[in-house]
Parts: structure tokens; sequence; C-alpha cells
């Protein structure tokens, strides 16, 4: 299953990197999560593995990130012109998933986000994922929009949830 989300945020790219890099940043916007700690290597560097955990009501998901890819490596002092490009692939039981991520400076204040997302399934899941395809959509784009409100308002999705 493939599918490509984009949003545009009306932050400075330069700001929106520094938000999504940054782990301290991720509770506040990631709807779900309970964990990501790394395991090997330095947080948001290519090749770094981290656990993580995502709840939602009483289900629980474990699952193995690693870092694919960061380009440029070096995120200050870049051009305007430059792409953005971020990559990851989280296994769990029964699924494996790639996204890539290209931010792009649409305006001197605004980024443009386009999200490239793969998922392949085994098991029972490989049978009923299919059905399900507009729900990995739906949560994809309910992640960046949770994202854009944070970046743009300060919105906190863990206030959301009291």
């Amino acid at each position: 299953m493939k599918f490509t989300i984009s949003i545009e945020i009306a932050r400075p790219r330069e700001r929106v990197i520094q938000l999504l890099s940054d782990p301290e940043h991720r509770p506040k916007w990631l709807r779900g999560l309970v964990l990501h700690e790394t395991v090997h290597g330095e947080d948001g560097q290519v090749g770094t593995e981290s656990r993580v955990v995502f709840q939602s009501g009483r289900q629980s998901m474990e699952c193995t990130e690693t870092i694919t890819r960061r380009e440029p490596t070096n995120l200050h002092d870049i051009t305007s012109d430059q792409v953005i490009h971020f990559g990851r692939e989280i296994v769990a039981t029964g699924m494996w998933s790639a996204a890539h991520e290209h931010l792009t400076e649409s305006g001197p204040e605004t980024t443009h986000w386009v999200s490239e997302n793969e998922y392949r399934f085994t098991g029972l899941l490989r049978v009923v994922a299919p059905f399900m395809r507009g729900a990995f959509i739906k949560q994809t784009r309910q992640h960046m929009q949770d994202f854009k409100a944070y970046a743009e308002d300060g919105q906190d999705v863990r206030d959301a949830a009291e």
C-alpha cells in the first residue's frame, strides 16, 4: 500500500525542521506517543534505531524505527532552494513501513511538507490491510495536521486528550 499526503505549514522551514527533529517536541504533536527511546545511535541521524510505543484507547503498538535518510546531514545554513529529506522505516509485528518526508520552502514564512508512505504486511494483516487503507491515510493526515497546529499555534495534542 502506497500513498502521499502534503500540507502547507505557515512557519519558516528552519523552524519546521527544528520542531520535527527535536525529540522534546514529539509528544506535543505526535498523537498517542507513549515512548520514543533511542536504542542505538544518535537521535535523528541515519542508522539510528529507536523503540517507539503508541497508545490508542486500549490498543498499544510497539515498533522499531530506523532513520534511513537525512539530507543534508547538516541542517544549518541551508539555502531556500534546497529540499530537505528525512526517511525512516518502521517495523512492528506483521507490518513494515517506510516514510519519505520532503520539506521545501514555499515562501519565506511557509513550508511545504510532502510525506510519501509505503506499507507492507504479513500474516493476518496482509488480508485485512487493504480494507484499512483509509485508516492509514487518515492517521498520517492527522499526525501532519497535529504538527501543523502545534507549529503554527502551539496546540499540544495532549491537552485535547484531557
